[in-house]
């Protein structure tokens, strides 16, 4: 299956070199390209693309909004792409439902691959975002909203399930560890996301982080 792919970012080059990049993949194809976030909601209803790869800061309608309106329409899949000092951006980018996120200095295999995992469904977080950013947002002093009403009425392996998400963990992963098949986890992953009224993994990665952080 050939995954679709939109580019939204508003410097060219770096347009020009993600499609270089992903270029080379032989089961991805770049369908579009978008300067601001703006274009980027349009060119998705209009492609529909599999995943948007998506810069956070851009004239206009900057990416975090343009992801918030591009999952909330359920039109792709977002895998955020910036630089490592905007943790800020991390945050509130990913709460608005992007699938991941990935250093604009990441190599260009870990680009690709980041792009076919949220393709697949399966959050990703740069190792350095998951090492320092997401821990220290998760052991923040700062007010955290509270936990959804929803965490009561996950059973007992759809916790186990939750605890895999915030260690990162691809569904295979999870199904290797917990001893069962990965559409069962598929299956998991997906009843977990909708009794927390979430919208990606990646905000159910955060929320176990943040839980453990506080046992």
């Amino acid at each position: 299956m050939t995954i679709r792919v939109l580019i939204a970012d508003d410097h060219a080059a770096i347009r020009v070199g993600l499609r270089m990049i992903l270029d080379t993949a032989d089961d991805i194809e770049v369908v579009g390209e978008a300067a601001d976030g703006e274009v980027a909601l349009a060119q998705a209803r209009a492609l529909r693309p599999d995943v948007v790869v998506m810069d956070v800061r851009m004239p206009g309608v900057d990416g975090i909004t343009a992801t918030a309106r591009i999952t909330a329409g359920d039109l792709a899949r977002v895998l955020v792409l910036t630089t490592f000092d905007l943790d800020e951006y991390v945050f509130e980018s990913l709460r608005a439902g992007a699938g991941g996120f990935v250093l604009k200095s990441a190599s260009g295999p870990d680009l690709i691959e980041a792009v076919r995992r949220v393709a697949a469904g399966d959050g990703v977080l740069a190792p350095e975002i998951t090492r320092t950013v997401i821990d220290a947002f998760a052991g923040a002093a700062t007010a955290r909203p509270q936990p959804p009403a929803g965490l009561a009425d996950l059973t007992g392996r759809e916790r186990e399930v939750l605890d895999c998400l915030g260690a990162g963990l691809s569904n295979a992963q999870i199904a290797a560890r917990l001893f069962i098949g990965e559409t069962t986890v598929k299956t998991h992953v997906s009843r977990v996301l909708t009794k927390l009224g979430m919208r990606s993994r990646v905000q159910a990665a955060i929320l176990a982080r943040e839980l453990s952080a506080e046992r």
